[in-house]
Formats: structure tokens, sequence, C-alpha cells
């Protein structure tokens, strides 16, 4: 069996009753179920459709997203999360370039990379070399300042842990902010890249190992295992090309507001809902939401 799942913004555009029967009709499905009034439903499916993308292009013309998986296994035992344009709004790099006066120019760097067209090693290293010379104070003053969060992501945390899920935040982005968001939104534990400092000034420097795409990957086969976990037990979430591997590896890789490249190597495609879209991936009802 499969589940069809729809998932709208109801602020912009609310999921309307008569798209989900008349989908569920067509595709022979069950009784919908809904998760959440003019926002979420769900309802079962003897096989995938044959349709489901020219359906899914269909839908996403009215704002609405439109995912089918198998029904069995779909609630997850773990949560591995991207950081930047994923649990937080921003990119931390772009914020620490604006503060830096050189925004536009790392700014272009990060949308080729995140589209793929650059070595996200190579494009970290040149970024973070146009910061040398700034004051460490910079970083708490984009953190009070520039960043905010995604919305729904406390929701989604506090829910997925509140059912016994582990969640663990993996950025190639830096330690100095996935310490901050990770404590804010709950996070088991979080990975990402260390800026290098000395005598409070940014070297224009990362340390060693870069963690990018393969460590992304080797962070989830690495947690999964320390937990007892398959890979099939992991809902992996994240909006880059150096998410492709986890995305790719997890039982369920979402592509949350993704670039365009990324998103079409995905089967998994969030474009209109927030964070809790996850949780309505898993079956979860707004009313089991967590506090």
């Amino acid at each position: 069996m499969f589940v069809a799942t729809l998932i709208a913004n109801p602020a912009k555009a609310p999921l309307q009753a008569d798209l989900v029967a008349n989908l569920r009709d067509a595709w022979g499905g069950e009784e919908a179920v809904w998760l959440s009034p003019e926002e979420a439903a769900e309802f079962a499916l003897p096989a995938r459709p044959d349709t489901q993308w020219q359906v899914w292009d269909d839908v996403q013309a009215m704002g609405v997203d439109l995912v089918i998986q198998p029904a069995q296994g779909r609630r997850k035992k773990m949560l591995l999360a991207d950081m930047d344009s994923t649990m937080i709004e921003q990119e931390c790099i772009d914020e620490l370039a604006d503060e830096a006066g050189v925004g536009d120019r790392v700014k272009a760097i990060t949308a080729r990379a995140m589209n793929g067209e650059l070595d996200f090693d190579g494009a970290l290293r040149e970024r973070v070399g146009l910061l040398k010379g700034m004051p460490d104070s910079i970083i708490d003053k984009v953190l009070a300042e520039r960043i905010s969060f995604m919305p729904g992501g406390a929701a989604l945390l506090a829910t997925m842990k509140a059912n016994g899920a582990y969640a663990a935040l993996v950025s190639g982005g830096f330690t100095a902010f996935t310490a901050r968001v990770a404590a804010h939104l709950g996070f088991d534990e979080n990975r990402a890249n260390t800026l290098m400092i000395e005598n409070g000034v940014l070297t224009g420097e990362v340390a060693q190992p870069i963690l990018g795409r393969e460590a992304k990957v080797s962070a989830l086969e690495e947690i999964a295992a320390r937990l007892g976990l398959s890979e099939d037990d992991v809902m992996a979430v994240g909006d880059g090309a150096n998410d492709l591997g986890m995305l790719g590896l997890a039982g369920a890789g979402v592509a949350l507001h993704a670039k365009p490249s990324v998103a079409a190597q995905c089967d998994i495609r969030i474009n209109h809902g927030d964070l809790t879209a996850l949780l309505y991936l898993q079956g979860y009802a707004r009313s089991d939401f967590a506090a």
C-alpha cells in the first residue's frame, strides 16, 4: 500500500476538499483523512499511480504539495537536518558576509555552490577567505540580528522527539551557528565546520576536514548505526546540492524549498508547506503536534 499526502499553506492557498476527493476517486484511493483542515489530507492507495508527476505539476500550480510514499515505515525514528535555508531561513555565511561588506561576492558563490555548479569545499574556502580580519563578535551580532527560524521547526522537533525519535543537525555551515540553533530547537547533536579564530579575529580559514556532502552521508550512517537504526528509519531534510547524498540515502529524503536542480533529483519535494509538512508526511495530525 501507498499513501498520498496533499499539503498546502492555508495562508496563501487553502487545500480544497474537492481537489482531495477528485484525486482520491481518480486513483481509486480509500477514504481521505484530514490531518489539518484546509492544510493537509491523506488517503491510502493500492499502487503508485503512473500519473503521479503529471498531477504533481498540476497541483503545484494550485499551491499544493503532493507526495506519494509507501505506507509501511513512514513514521521515522531519526531526523537528520541541514541548517541553512532549512532549519533557519538564511545562509549563515551570507549574513556574515553582509556584515563584513562582501555580501554580494559571497552570495554569488553560495548560490552557485548550492546549485551544484561549484565544488563545495573550494567554494567554502573561498567565501571564508573573504571574511579574514573580521572580529569574532560578528558571529554574535549576526545570530542576534539576522537569523530567524524556519516556520514549523519547533513543532517538528518537539513532536518527533516526543514520539521517541533522535534528531541531528548536520550542516555545511559553522558550529558557532549550529550549536545555538540545535540548543534552541532541541536537537540531540550537531555537526558543522569550524571557523578559525586567532586573538578574537577570523583568520579567513576553516578547520579541516571540511564537512560537505560526503560528511553528511557519513553522519547519517554513523548516527543510525550507533542508535541501532537502519537508513530506512531516517528522515533527512535539506535544500542544497551538498544535501543530495543524505537525501538519497535516507528512507525519506525531503527537498524543502530546494533549488530546482536539487528538487529534480528527489521524490519528496515540499515547496509550499513549512517544516510541519514533515510531520504530515509521517501521518501525524495537527492535533498530535507536541508543544
